[in-house]
């Protein structure tokens, strides 16, 4: 048995076209004797009746899916062979599942939350978060995103009361410092960066959460998303909006925490990358 989880996150902007990189990188990670043990996937981009069960439980997965037509959606995808044997199913895999953020009235699926037990550790609650992109300031696309977060702050206030381990993995559409942008000046004011989003970005730390990834020296430049346009990628004209943000009592066991960004070599990639961070049993 492993000393440790691997929890990760992954827009994968269409899983009906990206579900064969997703079976490739979760097989391949498990090749190197590195397996992702949960994996929350943003940008689903169908409804639940077309969502991939069979495939994921055929390569040994099971999942937890708030799918929509078109556009976001978010999943949770767990390691059977990682469970506790209480996990049988789905309804004992995923206990106290939650949809969407409750008393907050939205028909994008955005939020899913469920707690998860592996074997030898005390069981983890894992929140996939799709964050409202919000377009530009001046937007009306901006004043529901703002909204979005301050709702989903006040939620997540009374979750970690509930559940002191907590992790929120997913696309935060926020590059929370000019670290995290390939080109802070040209990007000054703009959305994903302004100061209301990163401002929102830290009163979820000041809940309690650690940004994982900047617990360790990363190497700068060190991006998750990049875009298709103008290659982006090619030049890493990217920014980092993709996190794993973990409550005190995850924070203590964090041995880990980076950026995969071979997926996005691939053919037919995401514009996202996956980011992981490993939890010490």
């Amino acid at each position: 048995m492993s000393d440790s989880v691997r929890i990760a996150a992954w827009n994968v902007n269409s899983l009906k076209v990206r579900l064969p990189q997703v079976l490739r990188w979760l097989g391949e990670q498990e090749k190197a004797k590195k397996p992702i043990d949960a994996l929350c996937l943003q940008e689903l981009k169908l409804t639940d009746d077309k969502y991939p069960h069979k495939e994921l439980e055929e390569a040994g997965y099971f999942s937890l899916a708030a799918g929509q037509k078109t556009y976001n959606g978010v999943a949770i995808i767990v390691r059977r062979s990682a469970l506790a044997p209480i996990a049988t199913d789905l309804e004992t895999t995923f206990l106290k599942p939650i949809r969407n953020i409750p008393g907050h009235a939205d028909e994008q699926q955005r939020i899913l939350a469920a707690t998860v037990c592996f074997q030898g550790m005390q069981p983890i609650r894992l929140v996939s978060a799709y964050f409202p992109n919000g377009q530009s300031p001046d937007s009306e696309k901006f004043a529901y995103k703002l909204n979005w977060l301050k709702a989903l702050q006040t939620w997540l206030d009374s979750e970690l009361e509930q559940y002191p381990r907590l992790a929120l993995l997913g696309d935060f559409n926020i590059a929370p410092q000019d670290a995290d942008v390939h080109d802070p000046k040209a990007w000054e004011g703009q959305n994903l960066v302004s100061p209301q989003e990163r401002n929102a970005f830290q009163s979820l730390l000041k809940l309690g959460f650690q940004d994982s990834f900047r617990m360790f020296e990363q190497a700068p430049k060190a991006f998750s998303w990049w875009d298709y346009r103008m290659m982006g990628f090619r030049r890493n004209a990217g920014m980092r909006i993709d996190h794993i943000l973990l409550s005190e009592a995850l924070k203590e066991k964090c041995s880990a925490s980076m950026i995969d960004k071979e997926p996005r070599t691939w053919e037919q990639p995401s514009d996202h990358a996956p980011v992981v961070a490993q939890i010490l049993k």
